[in-house]
C-alpha cells in the first residue's frame, strides 16, 4: 500500500494542470494563501462559492509548506486516496480475513480511481473520502452489539462534518442514505434511537457549521447563491454541462475500477439471497452493506442530467471489497491466479502512465503553461494583464502573480446569455463583491490600454480582438495562446530592475 501511494505520488508529478478544474481550484488555493484571506475562497479575485473551502484550505497549506508547485497541490487529493484505501484495508481485515482484505486495497490502489483520480486537483476525492469514512465508522458502530458503539459514531459524525467542508450537503445526504437502506435491509433499524445524538451533532456543528455561519453573515445572498443555485438546481435542473444518459456511471465504473469490477458483478445474483454464508468471503451483514452503498449512490447520482465521472467516486471502496471477494471465490483456487493477478496489476500501472504522459501532448494547445514561462520573466509585479474570449484557468497559478487578471467581455449580455461557464462563475461571484468585480471590463478598454506601458494581452490564437488592434504588439506565439505587449513596452528602467514574477524562477527551473 505504501508502494502504490508512492507510485501515485511519482505519476502525479509527470503532468502540467488541466483545465479548467486543476487550474481552477489550484489557483483559488493559491490566492488563498497569498491574499491571507480564510473566509472566501476566491478566483482572479473574485468570490468563488460553488464549493466549501476544505479542499482550498488544505491546498493553502500544502503551498505553503512545500512550496508552488503541481505537486503540491496533488498531496491534497493523494492524502485522501491513501487514506480511502488505508481505511478500506482496515474494514476488510476486520470483516473478512487478510488475504481478501489485501487484495481489496491492491485492487483499489491500481485502478484508475486511485493512480488518476487520486491526484486530480477537485472536491470529487477529498468528498469520497470522508463519505466512505462516515459509512464505516457508522456500519461498524451498529455493528457493535445490540446498541451502536457511540465513539465509533461520533467519528461517523466527524467524517460527514469534514464531508460537508468538501462538497456541500451530499457530505451529509449520502452516508445517511446508505446507512438507511442498509438498516431497513438488515432490519436493525431501531438501534437508531441509540445513537448518541446530542453529542454527534454537537461534534458535527462544532466543525461544519462555523464557516458557512460565518460567510452568510459577510455575504447575505450566500446561503441562497451554494445550497439553492449551487446544490438543489445543479441536482435538479436540465440547463447544466455535462448532460450524459442515465448508464453513463455504468460505463464509468467500468473504467475507473477496471477490470476489477467485473469480478465484483459476478456476485449480483446474489442480491437476493437471504441465506448467504461466509463461504463467500465476507458475512451477509457486510455483503448487504456493500450492495446498499453502491446501488443507493449509483441511483441518487443518475437522477440528475448533469453528470461528471468524479461524483461516483464514493462507491469505489465498496466495489473493490466485493470484487476481492469475487476473486476469491472465481480464480483464488486455480494455479495461475497469482501470475494473472500480477499481470493485470502492471497492465492497470502501464495504462496509467501512458495516460498520464500523453495528458499534457493532447491538452497543449488549451493550457497557457508555455505562455507563463515567458511572461512570468517579463513582466513586473504591478504589470497588468487582459485576457478575453476565454479564461486562461492554469496563468495566474503558474506565474505567480498577486495582481488580478483584467478579464473583458460585454459582461451586461453575458449576464442574459451565458450558459454554464467561466463567465458565468465570474459574474456571479462578482456580485458578492463590488470592488473585486472591477476586474470585469468591456472589450473597448483594449485599444486604450496599448498606448500605455506595463500592459499586456493573453489571447486565443484564432481571437478576434486582436485582430486590428493598435498600440499592441505581437511579443510571443505559444501553442494555443498568444502574448501581446502594449507598444511602449514596460515603463521605464526602474520597471525594467524590478522585472519578473514570482513564477519566473519556477518556469525557468522547468
Amino acid at each position: 500500500m505504501a508502494a502504490l501511494w508512492l507510485l501515485l505520488l511519482v505519476l502525479a508529478s509527470l503532468r502540467p494542470l488541466a483545465v479548467p478544474d486543476e487550474g481552477r481550484y489550484g489557483e483559488v488555493g493559491r490566492w488563498m494563501l497569498v491574499s491571507g484571506d480564510w473566509l472566501t475562497p476566491r478566483l482572479n479575485g473574485i468570490p468563488f462559492f460553488h464549493k466549501p473551502p476544505l479542499l482550498h484550505w488544505l491546498s493553502a497549506i500544502s503551498l505553503g509548506i512545500f512550496g508552488v508547485s503541481e505537486l503540491s497541490l496533488r498531496l491534497v487529493p493523494a492524502l485522501h486516496a491513501g487514506l480511502m484505501m488505508t481505511a478500506l484495508y482496515l474494514a476488510a481485515r476486520s470483516v473478512s480475513s487478510e488475504v481478501i482484505a489485501r487484495r481489496a486495497a491492491i485492487m483499489l490502489g491500481t485502478s484508475m480511481t486511485f493512480l488518476v483520480g487520486g491526484q486530480y486537483i477537485n472536491h470529487d476525492m477529498v468528498v469520497a473520502t470522508w463519505i466512505s469514512l462516515a459509512i464505516w465508522c457508522f456500519a461498524f458502530a451498529f455493528m457493535a452489539g445490540d446498541k451502536p458503539d457511540r465513539w465509533l459514531a461520533r467519528l461517523g459524525f466527524l467524517a460527514c462534518a469534514l464531508g460537508m467542508l468538501s462538497k456541500g450537503l451530499i457530505g451529509i445526504a449520502l452516508p445517511g442514505l446508505v446507512i438507511f437502506v442498509w438498516l431497513i435491509w438488515t432490519r436493525q433499524f431501531k438501534k437508531v434511537l441509540y445513537l448518541p445524538w446530542l453529542s454527534g451533532l454537537a461534534l458535527f456543528c462544532a466543525v461544519a457549521l462555523p464557516w458557512f455561519v460565518q460567510a452568510q453573515r459577510t455575504y447575505p445572498e450566500f446561503f441562497s447563491y451554494m445550497f439553492v443555485g449551487q446544490q438543489f438546481n445543479r441536482y435538479t435542473a436540465a440547463s447544466y454541462n455535462n448532460v450524459h444518459p442515465w448508464w453513463f456511471y455504468l460505463l464509468a465504473l467500468a473504467l475507473l475500477l477496471f477490470p476489477w469490477v467485473f469480478f465484483a458483478l459476478g456476485q449480483v445474483r446474489r442480491v437476493t439471497s437471504m441465506t448467504l454464508t461466509s463461504t463467500i468471503g465476507l458475512p451477509q451483514a457486510w455483503w448487504r452493506l456493500c450492495w446498499a452503498w453502491v446501488l443507493a449512490i449509483l441511483v441518487f447520482f443518475s437522477i440528475p442530467h448533469s453528470k461528471l465521472v468524479g461524483y461516483i467516486l464514493p462507491v469505489v471502496p465498496p466495489l473493490a471489497l466485493l470484487a476481492a471477494v469475487g476473486w476469491q471465490r472465481t480464480m483464488a483456487h486455480r494455479a495461475s491466479a497469482a501470475k494473472v493477478f500480477a499481470g493485470i496489476v502492471v497492465v492497470n500501472i502501464g495504462i496509467a502512465l501512458v495516460l498520464l504522459l500523453k495528458v499534457g501532448e493532447i491538452t497543449q494547445t488549451t493550457r497557457t503553461q508555455d505562455i507563463a514561462a515567458v511572461l512570468a520573466c517579463e513582466a513586473s509585479p504591478d504589470d497588468t494583464v487582459y485576457v478575453a474570449d476565454d479564461y486562461p484557468y492554469d496563468l495566474p497559478f503558474y506565474l505567480q502573480s498577486k495582481k488580478p487578471m483584467v478579464v473583458l467581455g460585454d459582461w451586461a449580455q453575458l449576464r442574459k446569455r451565458a450558459g454554464d461557464g467561466w463567465q458565468r462563475e465570474l459574474f456571479e461571484g462578482a456580485d458578492f463583491d463590488v470592488q473585486a468585480a472591477k476586474v470585469l471590463q468591456a472589450p473597448e478598454v483594449l485599444a486604450q490600454a496599448g498606448h500605455v506601458p506595463g500592459h499586456w494581452y493573453v489571447a486565443r490564437t484564432d481571437d478576434p480582438l486582436a485582430r486590428g488592434l493598435t498600440g499592441w504588439q505581437l511579443f510571443y506565439n505559444g501553442a494555443g495562446w498568444k502574448l501581446y505587449q502594449s507598444a511602449l513596452g514596460s515603463k521605464g528602467p526602474e520597471a525594467a530592475q524590478h522585472k519578473g514574477l514570482p513564477g519566473c524562477k519556477h518556469q525557468r527551473q522547468k
